[in-house]
This record gives structure tokens, sequence and C-alpha cells, in this order.
């Protein structure tokens, strides 16, 4: 079955840079556009980056743009944010999710928590 497993969250301080890392399975990786959304306390879920099957085109929420890099590697089946100079807004559980209207367009992994703090 699809599967769509976050990592690489955790608290650090203002200023500072994480990696989330996005492993899938259960599905041809290659064919899908992916794509990262977050959820703030409080808020709706948002999108925050979304990337192109090939990795040749990608997108990003004007809140980001300039402090996160979304990439991927479809040898490893895998999805990255690189996220830098973080806000205490960028506080947040932070989702990858299959996008296109494929079979397997539409999932969502379970999330891993964001907290930028001093």
């Amino acid at each position: 079955q699809v599967q769509l497993v976050e990592s690489g969250g955790g608290l650090v301080q203002p200023g500072g840079s994480l990696r989330l890392s996005c492993t899938a399975s259960g599905f041809t990786f290659s064919l899908y556009p992916m794509s990262w959304y977050r959820r703030a306390p409080g808020k709706e879920r948002e999108l925050v980056a979304g990337i192109s099957s090939l990795g040749t085109s990608t997108n990003y929420a004007d809140s980001v743009k300039g402090r996160f890099t979304i990439s991927r590697d479809n040898a490893k089946k895998s999805l990255y944010l690189q996220m830098s100079s973080l806000k205490s807004e960028d506080t947040a559980v932070y989702y990858c999710k299959t996008e296109g209207s494929g079979r397997y367009g539409g999932y969502w992994g379970q999330g891993t928590q964001v907290t930028v703090s001093s």
C-alpha cells in the first residue's frame, strides 16, 4: 500500500535550518508530482512548496520563497524540504503529499512537527 513517511522535524531556534525528508513506497514515485504542506496551530493546512515528477519545476508559497527549497531523488523515492532562516511563524506540522490525477494522487503522510522557538 502507499506509504509516505516524513522525518527530520524538531525544535530549532529562529534563524536556524532543518531538512525534512519524505520517503515513499507502494507506488511509482517518479511518476507523481509531490508537495509539502503545513498546518500551524489554529490555522488551516497550507501549501508550502511543490515539485514536478522529474524535479524540473518547483513552486513556493510567498511566505517561504528564498528560504525553503524543495527537491527530490527519484532513485531513492524521497522528497526533501530544506528550510533555512526559520521563523517562529514556520512552526507547524509538515506533511508530504502525492499530487496529480493518477491512481496514487492525493495521499498524505502522517506529518512531522517543526517548532521554531528560542
